[in-house]
């Protein structure tokens, strides 16, 4: 039996490579690392189920559970006219007991 669900379909490499589009690497996240969670930023179409075979596909970890969070872009001046930052998605992941990511390498 796969770990997949009956039914999933599977994410091919390249889109895994899509999907993972950069580490966060604030204050807030840093916390989060101590309690076995990473946080990714990933496109807006980026589905749980996606983003949870892909952090097991390149980082050869057990993942517990995927959060996401659409971050609404701000109203700011681009060289004095309004302007507005695009929208973009974060995913926290939740590692399985004794899984690490070490972020600071590359893949």
């Amino acid at each position: 039996m796969s770990d997949a669900k009956a039914g999933a379909p599977t994410v091919s490499r390249s889109r895994m490579y899509e999907v993972i589009r950069s580490p966060l690497i604030t204050e807030k996240t840093t916390n989060g690392s101590e309690h076995g969670q990473v946080t990714f930023r990933v496109p807006l179409d980026a589905t749980k189920p996606e983003i949870k075979q892909a952090v097991e596909g390149l980082f050869k970890v057990k993942v517990k559970a995927v959060n996401t969070v659409t971050v609404k872009g701000k109203s700011k001046l681009f060289r004095g006219r309004p302007g507005r930052r695009s929208d973009w998605k974060k995913a926290i992941v939740s590692l399985a007991d004794g899984q690490k990511i070490d972020v600071t390498t590359g893949l």
